[in-house]
């Protein structure tokens, strides 16, 4: 079962390291990546087109006119509907890491690690809202995952070390 995932890219042509992304996709060829260029100036648009002539599970949606992140990540998702069979489909917005302190690529290995999780907590969340969701109410923001996935660890490993 693959998986999407969207990430949002503007004036990001500095931080962006193309070896170890070509890399990570290589190495998660599960996931089908979809990367929005939301209006960049610099040249991370043409950052993204030499990942993805290298990368067979990389597409590139390029947005002319500058959107919001929420509008770009819905280009991103329609593309992704429109293009392949996909169950679950998340988005990461790169402005997330300026704020962070995080690399695209720490995440992505992380996504990597812990892919089957990733999926297994989305299933979780669409089965307890016994409501039939539209293809943008199906979006799931890794990096909120990724969080709470996180804090249920933290509270794990001290309800472990508590017992000791």
């Amino acid at each position: 079962m693959k998986t999407g995932i969207i990430i949002v890219f503007h004036n990001y042509e500095n931080d962006i390291n193309t070896n170890q992304l070509i890399n990570y996709c290589h190495e998660l060829k599960s996931i089908q990546f979809c990367f929005v260029n939301n209006d960049s100036k610099d040249n991370t648009y043409l950052l993204l087109e030499d990942i993805k002539d290298l990368c067979d599970n990389v597409s590139i949606v390029n947005i002319k006119k500058f959107k919001s992140d929420i509008s770009a990540v819905k280009s991103g998702a329609r593309y992704m509907f429109n293009h392949f069979k996909l169950q679950h489909i998340g988005y990461i917005n790169s402005n997330v890491f300026n704020k962070q302190s995080e690399d695209l690529s720490q995440v992505m290995k992380t996504i990597g690690d812990h892919q089957e999780t990733i999926i297994k907590y989305d299933k979780e969340q669409n089965v307890n809202q016994h409501k039939r969701k539209t293809l943008f109410q199906k979006l799931f923001s890794v990096v909120d995952y990724l969080a709470i996935l996180e804090q249920e660890r933290h509270v794990e490993n001290f309800h472990y070390q508590s017992k000791l």
